[in-house]
């Protein structure tokens, strides 16, 4: 059986995926959480993934992999990461 993705990602996205992961050759991924701030009381962060962590949530598409931190993933459930 599939496992639902928490997230989707755009050809678009996927390919900036993997331009940001080939600046830095030693990150397993761009990690993704979210943290206190903004309007909503939240904002969404980004960094280098030095490893995977037992709960975090692996996205994979095309060679681009987006790790989502546990505590993000009720807010990332079922949306689609762009790039433009």
């Amino acid at each position: 059986m599939a496992r639902f993705a928490v997230m989707t990602m755009t050809d678009a996205a996927a390919s900036r995926v993997r331009d940001i992961m080939s600046a830095n050759p030693d990150a397993l991924g761009v990690r993704v959480g979210v943290k206190k701030g903004g309007c909503a009381g939240m904002e969404y962060t980004m960094s280098w993934a030095d490893k995977i962590e037992r709960f975090d949530e692996v996205v994979e598409q095309d060679g681009a992999r987006v790790i989502v931190d546990p505590q993000a993933v009720l807010y990332l459930l079922g949306t689609e990461m762009d790039y433009k």
